[in-house]
């Protein structure tokens, strides 16, 4: 079976992870990163310590992760 698409260069797949300012109610670091999650429900913009596995908040995120699509591009409007 083929794909239209290239198979990735890296092992694993990351996401940049930019500090925010805080600290962490468990551990007390101020060590803490927003980033995307896949849950069983669907996506989450988690803000979480990078030190201890202590998450600060779970909002949720776009509906469709990243990924905008088409219809969504040519109204304007966003998931």
């Amino acid at each position: 079976m083929s794909h239209s698409f290239p198979r990735p260069g890296e092992p694993f797949l990351s996401v940049d992870r930019v500090p925010v300012d805080g600290a962490c109610p468990d551990c007390g670091a101020i060590h803490l990163a927003p980033y995307p999650v896949m849950s069983e429900e669907r996506w989450w913009r988690l803000v979480k310590c990078q030190v201890c596995p202590g998450s600060i908040t779970r909002p949720p995120g776009p509906l469709f992760g990243v990924y905008v699509p088409l219809g969504l591009r040519i109204t304007g409007s966003r998931g």
